[in-house]
């Protein structure tokens, strides 16, 4: 695939308005259905039971029964789910610095803001350029 088509099923599966907030607030663990709603000002309680229901079938959230009459659900992100993380993390520091909030994250021991930088595992090598030729997008 390339960058474009993937870039493209990111947005497919998390580009409306809601979504990365609900995953956001699920990244401190699962919530009940009122627990994530108080988290989440504005949302209506029909739009958040839709997008839960698309992050399930997409795998990135699961639903999981707490009582069973009536039914009632807790919602907690899965493995891809929690992929997210990082990248909401980053999401919310450019955001942070556009609106001059804050700095993004910062380094505790020192205070130095922090950056990102893609890594090779294998090579332990940083990618310091991700356009340049070094990095191939598959």
């Amino acid at each position: 695939m390339s960058r474009r088509r993937n870039l493209a099923h990111t947005l497919a599966v998390i580009g409306d308005r809601w979504t990365l907030q609900i995953v956001s607030g699920l990244l401190d663990g699962p919530k009940r259905f009122g627990e994530l709603a108080e988290t989440l000002t504005g949302i209506a309680p029909n739009v958040l039971t839709t997008r839960l229901r698309q992050l399930e079938r997409e795998g990135v959230v699961v639903a999981v029964p707490y009582s069973h009459r009536p039914v009632r659900l807790a919602y907690a992100l899965s493995d891809t789910g929690r992929e997210l993380g990082d990248a909401i993390s980053l999401l919310s520091a450019w955001g942070a610095r556009q609106t001059g909030d804050a700095e993004g994250p910062v380094h505790e021991s020192c205070g130095t803001a922090l950056e990102t930088r893609l890594y090779c595992p294998t090579c332990e090598q940083p990618a310091d350029e991700p356009h340049a030729e070094t990095v191939s997008w598959i």
